[in-house]
């Protein structure tokens, strides 16, 4: 008979009950100034909550580099446009529990990265429980992430080749983001060739959604295409500061998109579909049938 450890006697001793929540078990529980903060496991996932169902992060405990939730798949079909980050920079507005930089650290040896985070207990479950290296490629700062940027339109304009914008709270978008001034930063922070993506919850018919789609296309000249996420409410934006290329090809974009798929084991042919799919109004300023 396997011989119990000390913590397994402690529990049996006490009839410990492992507590449960968000149909897995609860493994870490947290309070900081803007509520509660959850690690829950189940089936071998962890996921980071904010005292309320829908997850903000998830790992594959097995495979922490790869990026398991649906919207972190789809928001990386930037690569469709960009053939590498390496030796360039990218900006993270919103952390969570990591998953976007250990990726972009992960397929990019030699990326640059700042991810800025509103909440410092949100870093710290990101290092203790998901495995956010400590790395001198990644620099984290706690910051509102329109604060930042605000900040940095002189010392960083046209500096960062991505920009992701993942920043949710529990009810949705944080207010600080949602705004015009917060997307022309962004816009004066890429650099030429820069590519800017962003988490859009709750669908074409929000208001929310239809105003940045607003703000994005008037400050990219619409050069903007969406990604619905696939049985999910989000949507991914995708808006690139490049006015002065012809648009991209789509015979290239096909290829491409089977080459990234056998890479990294993301279904970037299904999302090349559905961006042709669903942006007829705007699809000629970024993809044409033929090289011009």
């Amino acid at each position: 008979m396997p011989q119990l450890s000390q913590d397994q006697k402690i529990k049996q001793l006490f009839n410990y009950q492992t507590p449960f929540k968000y149909n897995g078990t609860l493994v870490f529980e947290d309070y900081d100034d803007e509520g509660i903060l959850e690690v829950i496991e189940s089936q071998g996932v962890r996921s980071l909550h904010f005292g309320t169902l829908p997850r903000q992060s998830a790992m594959l405990i097995q495979e922490p580099y790869r990026l398991y939730l649906d919207y972190a798949r789809t928001m990386s079909a930037w690569l469709l446009f960009k053939d590498t980050l390496n030796h360039q920079e990218a900006l993270l507005i919103g952390l969570g529990g990591g998953s976007i930089a250990k990726h972009l650290l992960h397929t990019f040896p030699d990326c640059q990265i700042k991810a800025v985070e509103y909440r410092r207990g949100v870093v710290k479950v990101a290092r203790s429980h998901f495995g956010l290296p400590l790395d001198s490629r990644l620099k984290v700062i706690i910051d509102d992430g329109a604060g930042y940027v605000k900040k940095r339109q002189d010392t960083e304009r046209n500096h960062y080749s991505l920009i992701m914008i993942d920043a949710f709270d529990h009810a949705g978008m944080a207010e600080s983001i949602c705004n015009w001034a917060f997307f022309d930063h962004c816009h004066q922070l890429l650099n030429k060739e820069g590519i800017l993506a962003i988490n859009l919850w709750g669908g074409v018919r929000r208001p929310q959604f239809q105003q940045v789609a607003l703000w994005l296309g008037q400050l990219f000249d619409w050069k903007v295409l969406f990604l619905p996420v696939k049985g999910r409410g989000n949507i991914i934006g995708f808006a690139f500061r490049d006015d002065e290329s012809p648009p991209y090809v789509f015979k290239t974009l096909r290829k491409r998109a089977i080459q990234l798929q056998e890479i990294h084991q993301i279904e970037f042919p299904h999302f090349l579909k559905e961006i042709i799919a669903h942006n007829a109004s705007v699809l000629h300023r970024v993809i044409v049938s033929h090289a011009t």
